[in-house]
């Protein structure tokens, strides 16, 4: 059996760092912007993101970012609902988070 699904997405961004080792990571980005669709049997969802800089850190399923973005969109499907509005919104499902003006507190659901 196959999901069907259907989607595009478009990136573009400046500087990115990346460092993990085991259960933990951290990242620093500079300027990015991207912006998606998609639609399938497993959910639909759209969203616009653009980021002035971030530095985000993870340890297990707990994550922290700080940064200023204004990320606009919605998403619902089998793995959960998130809607932002210019940064500010929440994730509920497998990813729970508040963001506020592109800073975010996760905790993943393993």
């Amino acid at each position: 059996m196959s999901i069907q699904k259907a989607g595009a997405y478009a990136e573009a961004g400046v500087g990115q760092a990346r460092a993990e080792y085991g259960a933990f990571e951290a990242e620093a980005k500079g300027p990015s912007a991207s912006a998606g669709a998609e639609i399938g049997e497993t959910g639909v969802g759209a969203m616009a993101r653009a980021e002035l800089a971030s530095v985000s850190t993870k340890a297990g399923p707990v994550g922290v970012k700080l940064g200023l973005g204004v990320d606009t969109g919605l998403s619902a499907g089998v793995g959960g609902v998130e809607a932002k509005v210019l940064g500010t919104g929440f994730s509920v499902g497998e990813k729970n988070s508040v963001s506020v003006l592109g800073s975010e507190v996760e905790c993943v659901v393993m």
